[in-house]
């Protein structure tokens, strides 16, 4: 049983990412606990979350690629480039029926690739220390530059033609929030598209299909959203809160991966005791392996004799020498 570590959890919709870290923190009973990468309330799906010294994992985590399942509705358009919104702006019925597949292929096949994203107004960046998103709900929108994205792989899944979406929860969800009827009812006229995406840490998917809801000339706004994939883990390496919170107090301390086990993707060195020795009290150092071996600044994990997360340095070619990124040995 370890008590520092990443917690792959699976998100429920109808939950914000911090209240999703209060719940792990109080069914835990430990002090630290901190997601890698923030989840809207609508969301659902992959949420790693650092436990205790795990937290210093995050920083590894939160710039790393990601994967997304998307529900779309063409069509229409709100304040917010998704559900929670109140709709802008609605095309006529007629001009989505006439989009054809082939047209909706192109249009997605043409955002794969290196691209500037402007990112909305409702957001959780922040301007002069507050959040974007409680700016503009005062009315005060503030738009922030565009920022440099990449699209991996963006595959089309699925095309719905005159179809309410078939998930009814975020029907009623949309109509709490948009007081015109007439509007929720036009839904029957609207098209859903599903696709899957792989991108860069940074993207804003409701921008995505905002953007690809104006390239077929029609609006777009996202439906629903499932986070699959974050870095190496998979949402089949996730458990659900409401099962993680069923657990017994032993059960849930033995769902945290170990940090040594959390990074894979970073080469790996098992330290001796001398080596051990020198990182407990910051000393310089040089590790058993061929520099060829590897990247300048490339991070490197190093174990103890148990195979425990002893340190994370980092090579820098220049000044031939370790530097510690973060030192866990006692």
């Amino acid at each position: 049983m370890t008590k520092d570590g990443i917690l792959a959890i699976d998100k429920p919709e109808g939950i914000s990412s911090a209240a999703v870290v209060a719940r792990i923190k109080k069914k835990l009973g430990v002090k630290k606990v901190g997601h890698t990468g923030t989840l809207d309330p609508f969301a659902t799906g992959l949420m790693l979350c650092g436990i205790n010294k795990g937290t210093r994992l995050s920083q590894f985590f939160l710039g790393s690629s990601k994967c997304y399942a998307a529900e779309v509705i063409l069509g229409m358009e709100t304040d917010t480039q998704d559900c929670t919104g109140h709709i802008m702006k609605q095309c006529a019925p007629g001009v989505v029926n006439c989009l054809s597949d082939e047209m909706i292929v192109a249009a997605i096949d043409n955002f794969k690739g290196s691209m500037m994203q402007q990112p909305p107004v409702y957001s959780a960046l922040k301007h002069k220390g507050k959040p974007l998103y409680k700016l503009a709900r005062e009315g005060q929108p503030v738009q922030k530059p565009p920022r440099r994205i990449e699209i991996y792989s963006i595959v089309l899944k699925k095309i719905k033609k005159n179809q309410r979406p078939e998930t009814s929860t975020q029907t009623s969800s949309i109509a709490g929030t948009i007081s015109d009827t007439d509007s929720v009812s036009s839904l029957f006229n609207c098209l859903s598209i599903t696709f899957e995406v792989h991108c860069s840490s940074g993207t804003y998917i409701r921008t995505l299909a905002h953007d690809i809801g104006q390239r077929l000339g029609c609006g777009g706004t996202l439906f629903s959203l499932r986070r699959t994939q974050t870095c190496v883990f998979s949402i089949d390496n996730a458990i659900s809160l409401g099962e993680f919170e069923m657990l017994d107090q032993n059960e849930a301390f033995n769902r945290i991966i170990p940090m040594a086990q959390a990074i894979p993707f970073m080469p790996m060195v098992q330290a001796d005791e001398t080596l051990m020795e020198r990182i407990r009290f910051g000393r310089t150092f040089m590790l058993p392996v061929q520099l060829s071996d590897y990247n300048n600044n490339t991070y490197i994990r190093v174990v103890d004799s148990h195979g425990e997360l002893a340190a994370i340095v980092k090579y820098d070619i220049t000044l031939d020498k370790y530097d510690y990124c973060c030192v866990f040995a006692n």
